[in-house]
């Protein structure tokens, strides 16, 4: 735990002496004994091997390597192939150090401050909020009623008393409200109405915004008018999407792909696009109910970058033929994408910080470019 807080804080992660002191006292293996990590088995097979937080110094220090840590799996796709391991596609995990450290240090706490965490998972973060503020200060709630039971007895065990609910994180902790910092551990599309309802004005909301092609993390104060603003982190990170079912993730509906329709002569490539956050986070703006997936030719094993729009427009760039795009449907799509690279570019291919988040009172979204106030409207989703 102490080595975990210096490696933060020499890395010039924790700044806050009260942050590395809470990251020395709470033991991460007493909320994540077991985990899994993703291997190739012996068949070739793609699986989560369990692995567990033993007591010996070796495995015990797994525990605080600073990665992401899948603690369960969606049982709708889990099936078990052998004793320690299954397939299948994480729903819930405990995040690397340097990304909480990081958020936590953005959310600027001090004494007395009342704060919500949307996403209780394993109880970690929510134990490093109680041990920077006090219990009775931190709210937390996660859909999944098993997370919550769990987390509250391994608080419990290590002395946190935290105020914790079961529920749809997106409706907020209705049973208090009157919080001073939201800081999520999970996605959403847009702010929900419930979260500014429930803030203070001057209160502070920390969250990953998904907007489709890209998201990132945004911090917002909350006025007296109820309007959210702010602007995109310098610390990147991203989390899984917000859910109603404690277990399982909706499957995304797409529609049928419009026929080829042709290819052609670009200047974006797959390696810009791949390459650049930032890039990925403007392409978001430009192009709202578009996706990005990457796409295997079966006929050829040509690996390329895919833009998808929700009316069955796409357009193509392989990594391998750098400079050619393939696109069906509406071409305006890939003619939007280049638009956008063409300003990222000329304005010196700005940083994500770069840019503003608001949210009005009416639930209306944009972002904007902050040193001449470019500005993109959000399509509600």
């Amino acid at each position: 735990m102490t080595q975990l807080a210096d490696t933060l804080r020499s890395a010039g992660i924790i700044h806050t002496p009260q942050w590395a002191d809470a990251f020395a006292a709470v033991p991460r293996h007493h909320f994540v004994p077991t985990w899994f990590e993703q291997e190739t088995n012996a068949k070739g097979i793609t699986v989560w091997r369990q692995q567990r937080a033993r007591t010996d110094d070796k495995h015990l220090a797994a525990a605080y390597r600073d990665v992401t840590l899948v603690t369960a799996l969606d049982p709708s796709t889990a099936e078990q192939v052998d004793d320690t391991a299954w397939t299948g596609f994480p729903i819930s995990s405990s995040t690397l150090p340097s990304l909480m450290a990081a958020m936590l240090e953005d959310l600027t706490v001090r004494k007395g401050l009342r704060v919500l965490e949307i996403g209780t998972g394993t109880g970690y973060n929510t134990a490093l909020l109680c041990a920077r503020l006090g219990d009775r200060l931190v709210h937390s709630i996660d859909v999944d009623p098993d997370l919550v039971d769990i987390a509250r007895t391994r608080l419990h065990q290590v002395g946190y008393s935290p105020h914790l609910a079961t529920g749809d994180g997106r409706k907020g902790f209705p049973e208090a409200g009157g919080f001073d910092r939201i800081i999520a551990t999970c996605s959403a599309p847009a702010i929900p109405e419930a979260w500014v309802e429930q803030a203070r004005p001057g209160a502070i909301i920390l969250t990953d915004i998904a907007l489709g092609i890209a998201g990132g993390l945004i911090r917002l104060g909350v006025d007296d008018h109820r309007r959210a603003v702010g602007h995109f982190t310098a610390t990147t990170g991203s989390f899984m999407a917000a859910r109603t079912d404690a277990h399982v993730y909706p499957q995304p509906q797409r529609p049928e792909r419009a026929p080829e329709a042709e290819t052609r002569p670009t200047a974006l490539t797959a390696a810009d696009i791949q390459a650049h956050y930032s890039l990925r986070l403007l392409l978001a703006f430009h192009l709202p109910d578009t996706e990005l997936v990457y796409h295997l030719d079966d006929d050829t094993g040509t690996t390329s970058i895919q833009l998808q729009r929700g009316d069955g427009a796409w357009a193509r760039v392989p990594f391998s033929d750098a400079r050619t795009v393939t696109y069906g449907g509406s071409p305006d799509l890939w003619r939007q994408a280049e638009a956008a690279w063409r300003w990222w570019n000329t304005r010196g291919r700005p940083a994500q910080d770069n840019f503003g988040y608001g949210r009005e009172a009416n639930g209306d979204a944009s972002v904007w470019y902050i040193p001449d106030g470019t500005r993109w409207h959000l399509t509600p989703r």
